[in-house]
């Protein structure tokens, strides 16, 4: 009797022995099960990581002119991704609203112009053109005595000063043998206030953008000429160089899709796109028929010659004071 409750006493002791060793053990088990699921969850985080990362981010500023468009097309059809990069379009209404956001750094590339660049640099920011835009002014009169530019010589021009709307003006009237002297400015910023002082009279020519060229048109307005008639392009989308420096393979990424844009406006009827272009130009729904999709080229690189020509205006006009010339202001990141 002895040595059998001996016996119980010791088998009921080495049982908590194995029992620890038991819990051990499938701790250990379910520690590696563990281990793996949170290598599993950390390898799948990482490629996500990494799947994000391969998508960089570029933010533009744009305003609602027809050069804008082939950007919107590109992110809308989801060309930007497909080339690596995503577009976060921001809209503005007005250069100064554009421009208050890329000084705050709210935009790293914009659609600008020529006499811009020239201002911006001034105030010692190192922006560089990285291409050319798809933009037009146009100038409308409604003054039957006014056929040609020549016909504006002591007569009224609305514009705004100092602004490519005024670059573009001074061009035409010396491509006519007039100077700006020989006109008078009145100067409005405002560009739907431009067309509504035009169309009541009140002053013989303006200077306008897409879409208030074809709403004029359609209130009888006639249009003496344009920056592409007159082969002016002071339209450029421009990077400060910081950005260049850290994001190139995005930009030139842009500009894969930006070229994606263009052929898909080429090979597929306006019909597709047509509604986005009056959403984000601003045309009225009535004058939907009336719109005349530009003929979009593939991107290119800003006009030396044309670059150093609104730079010496800019320094006529006070507005630059540095001795900045085209090869200052134009990037290579895309083209050579």
């Amino acid at each position: 009797m002895k040595n059998t409750r001996q016996t119980k006493r010791t088998f009921h002791g080495k049982r908590p022995v194995m029992w620890m060793m038991l819990t051990a053990a499938f701790s250990v088990a379910l520690a590696g099960c563990g281990n793996a699921a949170e290598s599993d969850t950390t390898a799948a985080a990482n490629a996500g990581t990494e799947t994000t990362a391969a998508t960089e981010t570029i933010t533009l500023g744009l305003l609602p002119s027809i050069d804008a468009i082939p950007f919107i097309v590109a992110h809308e059809q989801g060309f930007d991704t497909e080339h690596g990069v995503n577009l976060d379009i921001q809209t503005f209404k007005s250069a100064k609203d554009r421009d208050v956001a890329f000084q705050a750094g709210k935009v790293e590339g914009l659609s600008a112009d020529l006499v811009a660049i020239s201002i911006y640099n001034e105030a010692g920011q190192d922006v560089k053109i990285t291409s050319t835009t798809f933009g037009e002014f146009d100038l409308l009169t409604g003054n039957p005595d006014v056929k040609s530019v020549a016909d504006l010589k002591g007569k009224t021009v609305i514009l705004s000063k100092n602004t490519s709307t005024q670059y573009t003006m001074a061009m035409m009237l010396k491509q006519a043998g007039l100077t700006e002297d020989d006109i008078t400015v009145t100067e409005v910023p405002q560009i739907p206030t431009r067309l509504e002082l035009l169309k009541n009279n009140q002053a013989d020519a303006a200077v306008l953008p897409q879409p208030f060229v074809t709403m004029g048109s359609e209130a009888g307005l006639n249009i003496l000429g344009s920056t592409h008639t007159a082969e002016i392009n002071p339209f450029v989308l421009a990077f400060p160089q910081s950005v260049i420096d850290e994001k190139a393979d995005a930009i030139r990424d842009m500009y894969a899709a930006y070229d994606q844009a263009v052929d898909y406006m080429k090979t597929h009827d306006q019909s597709q796109y047509i509604d986005l272009i009056i959403k984000e130009v601003g045309y009225p729904e009535t004058l939907k028929d009336q719109i005349d999709v530009p003929d979009y080229v593939p991107a290119k690189q800003a006009d030396p010659a044309q670059v150093d020509s609104a730079l010496d205006w800019a320094r006529e006009k006070g507005l630059l004071t540095q001795d900045l010339h085209a090869a200052d202001v134009i990037s290579d990141v895309q083209f050579k």
